[in-house]
């Protein structure tokens, strides 16, 4: 998705640093980009990723954290749509909803959150929301750049045919649920034996863009019913459920941005986590197309922002991470 690629600078690393960058622009804006370590999750892995790179490039402004999330499919989200955190009522974009207290009576208070995104954020993102209205998004544009520079990665990442796109009811477990192997994520239909009278096969859109919360937690969700509880707690308003995002400091300028591959449930595979990726991706460079460069360029390094606020990057994040 870079405009450009920018070569590498190892001298920058220092040893402590174990983070594998990419470097490179887009839309005049100078890129790091960093994924976890594979076959690492959660909170604490992103909370590592982070610490190191905002040390390893103090004039970073701001972030943003693209991947795949399960969807809440009670907003009319599907499979292949784009969720990215904004602030919606009483709630910010992201919620960490296993992050709280016991309260009397069997109670649990929700307490963590991240702050709402800076104002520059939400002013872009409400371009980029006006501008999908009046004239729709870019996103299969990119993804299809994507398959043309990246031929061998055009079958996984663009949306093929064979894609399906199949809710369950939230009380239907998979019938091998408690098959730990991890060929039954590849078969071709791994719910070949559930009951399929608790199923509605979704007819297959374009992707469309959802604006509004994100609940994050420590855990993995493949329970609807504990999905759809979930989202009864947060007010209704959940869009998307994923696992990195209560790893980002409090303070830090961030839009969280996920490709929606799976419901969330005990049927959750990995079909669509590809093309989930790309969505998420393409959206990420369409958004920074409505940030102009000067604009952020007036804006205080992340560093700074948690000086300012009395927390240093490295405490705030181990803090974050061992909440969790």
């Amino acid at each position: 998705m870079l405009d450009q690629r920018h070569p590498n600078i190892p001298s920058m690393q220092p040893p402590t640093d174990t983070n594998a960058y990419t470097l490179g622009s887009i839309g005049g804006h100078n890129i790091v980009i960093a994924c976890l370590p594979k076959g690492q999750i959660g909170v604490v892995s992103a909370a590592t990723v982070a610490t190191n790179m905002v040390s390893t490039f103090p004039s970073i402004k701001i972030g943003l954290m693209v991947g795949i999330g399960g969807g809440v499919p009670s907003n009319k989200v599907r499979l292949g749509d784009v969720v990215v955190s904004s602030p919606t009522g009483t709630h910010p974009g992201v919620v960490q909803w296993d992050f709280g207290k016991a309260k009397e009576g069997g109670n649990f208070e929700r307490t963590g959150s991240l702050n709402n995104p800076s104002t520059f954020l939400l002013a872009a993102l409400t371009k980029l929301e006006t501008a999908h209205e009046m004239e729709g998004s870019k996103i299969d544009e990119y993804v299809e750049e994507l398959g043309r520079k990246f031929p061998k990665m055009a079958s996984k990442y663009l949306r093929s045919e064979a894609l399906r796109d199949v809710l369950f009811k939230a009380d239907c477990a998979h019938v091998n649920m408690d098959d730990t192997s991890s060929e039954q994520d590849d078969e071709p239909d791994a719910c070949q034996q559930c009951d399929k009278t608790k199923s509605k096969e979704r007819k297959l859109r374009e992707a469309r863009i959802h604006f509004g919360l994100i609940a994050s937690g420590s855990q993995v969700i493949k329970d609807g019913v504990f999905r759809d509880k979930l989202n009864q707690d947060l007010g209704g308003d959940v869009l998307c459920v994923e696992m990195e995002a209560a790893g980002l400091v409090t303070n830090f300028p961030c839009l969280i941005i996920r490709g929606i591959c799976d419901y969330a449930d005990s049927h959750k595979n990995k079909d669509w986590q590809e093309h989930a990726a790309a969505v998420a991706a393409a959206l990420a460079k369409e958004f920074l197309g409505y940030i102009e460069p000067q604009i952020i360029e007036k804006e205080p390094p992340v560093v700074d922002i948690l000086r300012d606020s009395k927390l240093n990057s490295l405490s705030v994040f181990t803090w974050h991470a061992t909440a969790s």
